[in-house]
């Protein structure tokens, strides 16, 4: 194992889709799924523990705590099989108890659980198709029982068991209501689904045998032992228009919150959309939780309705309403309240309920607060912080401060502090967010989004942009370690610009995939890059080339770091490996064992490297790295891992992953070589602040105090006016407590006597009851004492016969003795006489002698036998009737014993009712002290009336005034809806000649591409024409060739010949001569006919030759002129390019004064809503100002550039082609012809 370990420290996020996700442990703590683990957080103290999932483990699907809160059962996906792990929360850590993994039954996955009253059962359910209830004896792994709960693969989504019956059983789920009760073994249905079918989404046990069920149209039904007994409709409220301007002149009374303007506070019209765009949707009721007043039920998107019982009544009615609060950070605040509520749970003392959404938000409220709130709705608040409710797909980290900076494609950017485990700034946006960098001062951010990439400003409360570059889509970006540059990628492009003057300075490129990830060496000089091309450069910024290269095409990288010392380059990729690269070679790889990598820091010591999977887990492994499969590996994540970082004190690991959670991890090494860094300067604490800002929050706190002191001075005013009339009334109060205390005197006196009479008439009864006992108990002696007296008597008789009966058995067994020896002798002389006559046959009377003894012995012991089973029968009757006899008496002394109990028994009513009487005194005195407390209320609530009143006409002064100005602002509404439309009459004729260009354009690509197909085409005439000339040329080197070769054989044979003619005057050596030199040239008696073919081929080649260079004469005719007409279609076409783009440039430049004459008036109009709200800022109009938006002229006209830019593409393209074709041989312009250059705005446009 390695020396390097990793321990769990913190984690922000939550995984809502766990069904049952978040319950309380006790008072403080609660428990709920993030990422691969189970955290117990103290609400108080705010810190955290893990439970941490099964190894290899897939992700969990369902939780359930025991009502004893000691047991934990975790439903999870572990190697594709389900598992249920059970674990110990009261031992520290938590331990496994269970684990459940062996099924005799199919199963995919278990989708529900919950435990039985006593917590030694645990009810599971499966998932469709199979849809198994079991019931387990989990302690023993044993299946009580199990049933299928649907055979049409409907989904079914709670199991519970009743509270206060282990054997009592309800299932929820579509079209589904079923009770079941555990009996002999087995799961027996006991009720009978009547009515319409309904998809009943959650479920709660209210009383012992009654159910709350709630259904996707907003219904709640009660069932009490299968039947329906109650029904009610939840209906969405629209908030009316008294209400929602109530709303603002309290956001705007508000004196404890008092934003600045540069944050994003939500305006009216974000708020409260339009009613004719709300279409009345029925809540869906997806949890229940119970308690001891009623139950608490979602009813639709950010709202939780409580219920109280009616007394003596099995119906409920609605008593309060809590709602999500508007998100002030939110892109779109009338969205952000828009979040189903999954689960709901009340701590064991019911002060707080807890509520999961389906944006992975954990909310709370205290329900003291709910009854304070009298008819107007609560409000939930975080119970921690907001979270992430989508994959984070960008982290960073800084020097000078502990923050931490993620994005998600929650479109959010959220600043975290890992010494506090807190939200430091979270912003929302309208565009998805995929990388993000902290500057190393901590003060700017490089955040990339969907449309652009913005450098922003953390100030001390927003995040605010100060510079935006047109780069779509950068997935990468990072601050060099110094924070003096910053590179994002574009694609295959990397882009570095400079903090200073916020420009770009060099563009590397060389990637032809898309680049995965980027990292600055130490010293800031190079930079290193990977990409899903399989390519890892190495970019010198000074020169802005590459330095070193690592190609491997056959792996997409997705992460790459480098070694503090810059030699070593670490990626990891999609072949399973990690690869270790120097000098533009793979050093070593080392296997991942079949998971793919998709994260690696090294950290800046060197001595640990830290590695993300694709399931989850994080593996620390020492540096350099080891041979064999040497590293510790750590449960994190329910999801691949997306980003990696290490602070720069090496102590601190943090992760991120797609399952939306950010986690915090304390890292060292176990030799703790070089790990410690201690830092020599403290985090900075400085943050940053508009000079606006500052200013505005000064008048506001003037404002706010010359506000407090006319407060004052009203209520020190309105004090002495409520102590003269409270002065008053107390005397009148007095009066009148006086008075009812002498009536209540005299009726304490009526009482008393009354009282007393009473207590004699108890006493006589009692003397009364106390002689009759005394006589029934004496008749009851004396009947007893008779009856054990006769049964003593049987008893002594009994006794007598069974000694009779003794004596006689022992007769009978005498007398059978003396038979039997007389029957022996007898036989034994009549044998002897038989011997002494038969002395021959001596044999055969032996043998005889034998069976006959046999036989003899036989019937003996037969004999003997039923005389013993005689005995026993009769001694087991006798005993019987001893056993009846006792048992009798027991019941005698029994009755006597209970009639004892009896006559104890009413001396303790007796006692009762003394006791009873006691009670009824001091409840009769509570009921006067409540009189009194009531009569106090109800002057109160006198008071509060005539104060109500009051306000009341307050507020209708105040609306008249209000619709005053408002039929004000629609006139002046009316002239800007005027001049407006006269704006879009004169923008109307100009989109028309937008259109009809963009159809000359599309002419024009059609031409282009009609000369481009011409053009392949005599390309490949002409590859083909070369090819023919090579294969002539061939031909001909060869018959050269042979031609030097015959006319070096012709000059041999010369001067053979002419030697052999020196011989003439010889004539055998010259026969000789001539024989040899037949010999050496005429060897075959083909060479003759091969001379005659000669002659031919030659001719044939010539012939050949002359046709092919007559048709390659005429080809290159064709060429020319095609070429010439080529050319001239291209300057027509160029001509036309140049006319179109002046054209559109002007163009260009109306659409630029047409648009600041549109933001003029959206100006005049925001201004118009200013100058409104400083003449009343406690009023806010109910409607607003319709505003013009310019998007969809907006996206026709990047639609026009982006076709330019394809047309200048396709130019350049053809410029291309043409100068190669210029380059060929035989192809060469026509004199005086050039086509013209492209204008300089073109060319930049091009390059942007």
């Amino acid at each position: 194992m390695s020396t390097v370990v990793a321990q769990w420290l913190h984690v922000f996020g939550l995984r809502a889709h766990v069904a049952n996700n978040i319950f309380f442990f006790d008072e403080q703590i609660i428990i709920y799924p993030s990422g691969n683990h189970c955290v117990k957080y103290n609400v108080d103290q705010k810190w955290q523990k893990f439970i941490p999932g099964s190894d290899k483990s897939q992700g969990m699907l369902a939780l359930s705590i025991s009502p004893n809160r000691r047991y934990l059962a975790i439903s999870e996906i572990v190697q594709e099989k389900p598992v249920i792990t059970i674990y110990e929360l009261s031992s520290i850590p938590c331990r496994k108890r269970k684990v459940l993994n062996t099924f005799d039954f199919p199963v995919q996955k278990f989708i529900s659980m919950a435990f039985s009253p006593d917590s030694k059962y645990l009810l599971t359910q499966t998932s469709p198709p199979e849809s198994n209830l079991v019931y387990w004896l989990w302690e023993k792994q044993k299946v009580m029982a199990i049933i299928r709960t649907d055979t049409q693969n409907n989904p079914v989504y709670q199991v519970s068991i009743n509270p206060q019956d282990n054997t009592q059983v309800c299932v929820t789920g579509n079209g589904m209501f079923k009770l079941l009760r555990f009996a002999e073994g087995t799961l027996k249905q006991t009720n009978f689904q009547r009515g319409d079918i309904q998809n009943y989404l959650a479920h709660a046990w209210v009383a012992e045998d009654k159910v709350i069920v709630g259904t996707d149209t907003g219904k709640l039904f009660l069932f009490e032992s299968g039947d329906q007994r109650w029904e009610t409709n939840i209906m969405v409220k629209e908030p009316t228009e008294s209400s929602k301007n109530l709303e603002v002149v309290h956001e705007s009374e508000s004196l404890v919150e008092f934003p600045p303007v540069s944050s994003p506070v939500p305006s009216f019209e974000q708020i409260v959309t339009p009613s004719s765009h709300n279409q009345l949707v029925m809540p869906r009721v997806f949890a229940i939780a119970a308690y001891s007043k009623g139950f608490a039920c979602s009813a639709g998107p950010g709202r939780v309705l409580l219920f109280e019982k009616i007394e003596e009544k099995d119906f409920y009615r609605e008593s309060r309403e809590i709602l999500i609060p508007v998100d002030p950070q939110s892109s779109d605040p009338s969205q952000s309240d828009k979040q189903d509520i999954l689960c709901m749970c009340f701590s064991p003392s019911e002060e707080t309920l807890v509520a999961s959404t389906s944006k992975n938000q954990i909310y709370s409220i205290t329900m003291s607060l709910t009854e304070i709130s009298k008819g107007e709705p609560a409000h939930f608040e975080y119970l921690m912080y907001p979270l992430h409710s989508a994959s984070i797909t960008g982290l960073s980290t800084c020097i000078r401060k502990p923050l931490i900076a993620t994005c998600s494609l929650d479109r959010s950017v959220r600043i975290w502090n890992y010494e506090s485990n807190t939200l430091e700034l979270f912003k929302e946006y309208q565009e998805e967010a995929y990388t993000i960098s902290l500057h190393p001062s901590g003060h700017f951010v490089v955040v990339g989004f969907a449309d652009k990439l913005r450098l922003m400003n953390l100030l001390i409360d927003d995040i605010r942009s100060f510079k935006e570059y047109s780069i779509r889509g950068c997935r990468e970006c990072a601050f060099s370690n110094g924070g003096h540059l910053f590179a994002a990628i574009n694609g295959n492009v990397i882009h570095v610009f400079t903090t200073t003057s916020l420009e770009n300075i060099t563009n590397l490129k060389g990637h032809t995939g898309k680049i995965r990830s980027i990292v600055w060496n130490a010293d800031d000089s190079k930079l290193i890059s990977g990409g899903t091309d399989g390519a890892i450069y190495e970019w010198n910024l000074s020169s802005g080339k590459r330095e070193t290269e690592c190609v491997l095409k056959s792996c997409s990288y997705n992460c790459v770091t480098v070694s503090p010392d810059g030699r070593i380059i670490f990626a990891v990729g999609s072949d399973q490996t990690l690869k270790e690269i120097a000098d533009s070679s793979v050093l070593r790889e080392m296997s991942a064992f079949d998971v793919v990598y998709t994260a690696i820091v090294i950290s800046h010591s060197g001595r640990m490297m830290f590695v993300g999977t694709s399931v989850g887990t994080i593996r620390a492994m020492k540096y350099p790295l080891p041979l064999q499969k040497e590293f510790n590996e750590y449960q994190a994540h329910a999801g691949p891992i997306t980003k990696m970082l290490l602070t720069f004190d090496d102590q601190y690991l943090l992760t991120t992953a797609e399952d939306g959670c950010l986690f915090t991890w304390k890292v060292f090494d176990k030799d703790g070589r070089g790990i410690k860094r201690e830092r020599e300067v403290g985090f900075a604490e400085e943050v940053l602040v508009t000079k606006t800002d500052m200013e505005e929050k000064a008048q506001i706190m003037l404002e706010l105090k010359t506000r407090v002191e006319e407060l004052k001075m009203e209520n020190e005013y309105q004090l002495r006016l409520k102590d003269m009339n409270y002065s008053e009334k107390i005397k009148e109060l007095t009066d009148k407590f006086l008075q009812e205390m002498e009536s209540l005197k005299t009726k304490n006196q009526v009482l008393r006597t009354e009282k007393e009479k009473q207590d004699i008439s108890h006493r006589e009864r009692i003397e009364d009851l106390l002689d009759k006992q005394n006589r029934e108990l004496q008749d009851l002696e004396c009947c007893n004492n008779q009856k054990l007296l006769l049964e003593y008597e049987k008893y002594q008789e009994l006794q007598l016969k069974s000694q009779r009966m003794q004596e006689e058995y022992e007769k009978q067994l005498r007398d059978n003795d003396e038979t039997k020896s007389q029957a022996l002798e007898e036989l034994t002389e009549f044998y002897e006489a038989k011997l002494q006559e038969k002395t021959t046959l001596l044999e055969e009377a032996q043998e005889d002698v034998r069976q006959q003894l046999r036989e003899f012995e036989e019937t003996k012991k037969q004999i003997e036998e039923d005389e013993d089973r005689e005995i026993q029968d009769i001694k087991i009757k006798y005993e019987k009737k001893l056993r009846e006899e006792k048992e009798s008496n027991l019941r005698l002394k029994g009755e006597t014993g209970i009639m004892r109990k009896k006559f104890s028994s009413l001396q303790k009513e007796i006692e009762e009712r003394t006791n009873d009487i006691e009670m009824l005194k001091g409840e009769q005195e509570k009921l006067q002290a409540v009189i009194r407390s009531l009569e106090k209320d109800i002057q109160g609530l006198k008071r509060e009336i005539q104060e109500r009143d009051e306000t009341i006409q307050d507020k209708e002064k105040r609306i008249y005034d209000l619709k005053k100005k408002n039929q004000e602002l629609e006139k002046f509404k009316f002239v800007l809806d005027y001049k407006i439309k006269e704006l879009k009459k004169q923008i109307e004729p100009r989109e028309n000649e937008i259109k009809e260009m963009k159809e000359q354009i599309q002419e024009m690509e059609a031409e282009l591409e009609r000369f481009h197909k011409q053009n392949t085409q005599l390309e490949l005439n002409i590859t083909e024409l070369w090819q023919k000339l090579r294969a002539t040329d061939q031909e001909m080197r060869k018959e050269k060739q042979k031609e030097r070769d015959l006319e070096a054989v012709v000059k041999w044979f010369k001067t053979d010949l002419h030697n052999c003619v020196a011989y003439i005057q010889e004539p055998p050596l010259l026969k000789e001569k001539v024989r040899g030199l037949f010999e050496k040239y005429v060897q075959r008696a083909d060479m003759v006919e091969m001379a005659g073919l000669n002659t031919d081929l030659q001719q044939e080649y010539a012939r050949q030759r002359e046709h092919l260079e007559r048709n390659l004469a005429t080809i290159k005719k064709k060429v020319l002129k095609e070429s010439e007409l080529h050319r001239t279609d291209y300057v027509r076409i160029m001509q036309e390019n140049v006319s179109l783009i002046k054209e559109i440039n002007e163009l260009r430049r109306e659409l630029k004064y047409t648009r600041s004459q549109v933001y003029d008036l959206e100006a005049a109009l925001k201004l118009s809503k200013k100058i409104r709200t400083q003449e009343d800022q406690e009023t806010v109009p109910s409607r607003d100002l319709p505003r013009v938006s310019p998007i969809r002229r907006l996206k026709e006209q990047e639609e026009t550039n982006r076709i330019i830019e394809m047309q200048r593409l396709e130019i350049r393209r053809l410029r291309d082609q043409i100068q190669e074709q210029e380059q060929v041989p035989g192809f060469h312009t026509i004199a005086g012809i050039r086509l013209p250059s492209m204008p300089d705005s073109d060319v930049n446009m091009m390059s942007k």
